[in-house]
């Protein structure tokens, strides 16, 4: 059963244990749940890029509107998770798009592109670089950047 039901089987009995010890019993008598930890999904390696490398892990741009970056970052507030999905200019350094939403879905990141499209309407061939994100490999994504006339790049 685990070493949680032997600490408060011990209880019952009226014996103190701690888990660690109980954990220990359980290990050197080869005791295992049944029911195992559910894992996160790490490990799990994004899918392939439905775009070029074209910035190549140069950073930098000669004029504006030239290259952007964009991510998604996770942020725990009191009502829960917020997703913010931003897309920054790399020669101004300013942030000419962003969305924020309680799911991560490939809407945030096009929702993303379409405020930094109404802020910089002059960005027609503009490299757009991700990473391998669901979001960015989506096909409302590539859609959108057909759209708007950008060119995508995947890292």
């Amino acid at each position: 059963y685990g070493y949680r039901l032997l600490v408060d089987e011990a209880a019952e009995a009226g014996e103190e244990m701690c888990e660690r010890t109980a954990w220990r019993i359980c290990r050197d008598n080869q005791w295992w749940s049944v029911f195992g930890k559910k894992r996160g999904k790490n490990g799990k390696r994004p899918g392939p890029p439905v775009h070029d490398d074209l910035v190549k892990r140069d950073f930098s741009a000669d004029d504006v509107n030239e290259l952007w970056l964009t991510d998604i970052t996770e942020h725990w507030t009191d009502e829960g998770k917020l997703y913010l999905c931003a897309i920054k200019d790399v020669f101004s350094g300013r942030i000419v798009g962003y969305s924020i939403s309680d799911r991560m879905k490939a809407r945030l990141a096009v929702n993303a592109l379409d405020n930094a499209i109404s802020r910089r309407r002059d960005a027609a061939g503009c490299i757009v670089h991700s990473d391998r994100g669901s979001q960015f490999r989506s096909r409302k994504f590539v859609h959108a950047l057909n759209r708007h006339h950008l060119i995508g790049s995947m890292g």
